[in-house]
């Protein structure tokens, strides 16, 4: 009976030890599903139009379903469907609890919804809440008269005060955040465009809208909300008068502004914490600081970070690889200890991740998108990746201003042209970094419109589909889609690349991102060739015993000698 009791006593005691292992380990890496997950961007307009009027949509959506599990990603971010006039591409809501004609019904979401729970994918939504459309009922009614009960849901300034200090507007044609209108003699507040004013989160029926809007698609199945242009959310409602030229850094006066942390912890305690829901804020503030507070787990806000640090490096004359690593290097060490961050190079704002980032040359195109992939698939964060960059997709190459649909652009122009400014030098820097870039429609066949579509495409389709394209791509082996899909299976198989310790290696090479991923005894080496020449590459690292994981040659040297472009994982002792 003793010798039994011994043993039981020393069984459980082993398993407790276990037990406390296990806890300590999982609590050193804090694993969670966001944070392992791997994000692929929808942008539904140009995804896949299933009824031929030009405009994808999300029947379009649901026919793709299988490519998208194929590709191995876990989670979809999908930008706004909601029922809008379209002024800025959705992003101007005027009913948060509808879909937008063009993209379907909700039966469509439904469906859409079910079919990627099936799959093992998650879908994440765009919450717009900066502000609303001016056709919202909220802003009808605001607007209709100064004691409207929606008055106080958006920023009002009577006209008899004299005009407001003046505000910079990003996508207005004047850039003035300030609209007159004369139905009851007042301006309201617009950071962008004159049909998205903003809302007032200082006023506490406004919030609770707004949460009330969350539980609503939370309730429905939803994983997560990203949170767009929400570090603009809160004012100084007193409105001071802000320095000249303010506007050349806006964000600063902008950015993480009143009581923002507080409308956040508020959020979370309402919403978010009630939920298995991923939360994302575009934007991170001004500093690391401001980006940690966002996301420090003990704050009880959002879960990680979003920061454009690293995606507004790329310039139309090129960026510095210093730099680049700098700041990839500098985001890596806040968020080391607490806090998570968004690891991207494209989405819905920018152009094409190869042309801006990589070569977009036929020699080079594919090699550099494959290495900037890999880039993205190496990092410590969460990985969000933008369809059609998975096929190494470019820029459109338009070259006059009837080409593009962006308001955004549209207006600038506007403002060029009634300034005097030189518009040869607008349209060649757009024709680099205009949004529309990546809004192309997606290019999943040779036949007319890319496959897109049957109908004419509400945006022109890239001239280069017949040699860039899905069904092409999914023929050879050696395709940026193929070697997508090989890139992701190993950052999903090998949690040292989700929560493993990064190193910067041969920091002052001009030509060259090397690093290593520590974790558990694992440590894997990223080297990466940034150039078009062969760069050597010195990492101090003996690689004669190294396990070759990936390579997009599919022979790499062991002698630290990069080709043009090259990117290759090694495990090393």
């Amino acid at each position: 009976m003793k010798r039994i009791i011994l043993q039981t006593v020393i069984i459980v005691a082993f398993l407790f030890t276990c037990s406390l292992c296990y806890s300590q380990n999982k609590g050193a890496i804090n694993r969670k599903w966001w944070k392992e997950a791997i994000v692929y961007q929808i942008y539904p307009r140009s995804f896949k139009d299933n009824n031929g009027d030009g405009i994808g949509d999300l029947k379009g959506i649901i026919s793709k379903l299988d490519y998208i599990k194929s590709l191995g990603v876990n989670v979809v971010w999908l930008n706004p469907i909601y029922s809008s006039p379209n002024d800025d591409n959705g992003y101007d809501v005027s009913d948060y609890r509808n879909i937008m004609k063009d993209f379907g019904t909700m039966a469509d979401f439904d469906t859409l919804l079910k079919g990627m729970h099936q799959r093992g994918i998650k879908l994440v939504m765009d919450l717009v809440v900066n502000h609303s459309s001016d056709e919202h009922e909220w802003f009808k009614q605001s607007r209709s008269s100064r004691t409207n009960p929606y008055r106080n849901y958006y920023h009002w300034w009577n006209a008899e005060r004299g005009k407001p200090p003046y505000r910079y507007s990003l996508f207005d044609v004047n850039h003035d955040a300030w609209r007159y209108d004369s139905l009851t003699n007042a301006y309201y507040l617009h950071y962008f465009s004159r049909k998205q004013p903003d809302l007032n989160w200082e006023n506490p029926k406004l919030r609770s809208e707004v949460y009330a809007i969350m539980k609503y698609w939370a309730n429905k199945g939803i994983d997560g909300f990203r949170l767009d242009a929400f570090q603009f959310a809160a004012k100084d409602t007193t409105f001071p008068a802000f320095p000249n030229g303010f506007e050349k850094n806006f964000s600063q006066y902008y950015a993480m502004q009143g009581n923002l942390h507080g409308y956040l912890r508020e959020m979370n305690k309402q919403v978010l914490s009630k939920y298995n829901v991923m939360s994302v804020a575009e934007g991170a503030g001004n500093s690391l600081t401001d980006a940690h507070n966002l996301v420090d787990a003990e704050r009880h806000e959002l879960n990680m970070a979003y920061p454009f640090d690293g995606v507004d490096i790329a310039k139309p004359d090129g960026y510095s690889l210093l730099h680049f690593k700098q700041v990839f290097s500098r985001l890596d060490s806040a968020f080391e200890k607490k806090g998570w961050l968004s690891v991207f190079l494209a989405n819905h704002d920018q152009a094409r991740m190869v042309s801006r980032f990589g070569n977009d040359s036929p020699e080079f195109r594919e090699l550099s998108s494959e290495m900037l992939t890999t880039f993205i698939m190496t990092m410590r964060g969460t990985p969000y990746y933008y369809n059609g960059d998975e096929l190494g997709m470019t820029n459109a190459g338009f070259t006059q201003i009837e080409d593009y649909r962006d308001m955004a652009t549209l207006n600038e122009y506007r403002h060029v042209k009634n300034t005097g400014g030189d518009i040869p030098q607008f349209l060649k820097r757009i024709a680099y970094d205009c949004r529309d870039n990546g809004r192309t429609p997606f290019q999943w066949n040779e036949t007319a419109n890319a496959g897109f579509t049957s109908g004419t495409p509400w945006i022109q389709v890239n001239k280069n589909y017949k040699t860039i394209n899905e069904t092409d791509e999914e023929k050879d082996p050696n395709s940026a889609l193929n070697y997508f899909r090989k890139i992701v299976k190993l950052r999903k198989d090998n949690l040292v690349l989700v929560y493993g310790r990064y190193t910067l290696l041969d920091k002052q090479n001009p030509d060259t991102y090397c690093y290593t991923r520590v974790l558990n005894g694992r440590k894997f080496l990223v080297m990466l060739n940034f150039s078009a020449k062969t760069a050597a590459a010195h990492t101090g690292i003996n690689l004669s015993k190294a396990r070759v994981l990936i390579d997009n040659y599919n022979n790499p040297s062991k002698n630290g000698q990069l080709r043009p472009y090259e990117a290759v994982v090694y495990e090393v002792k």
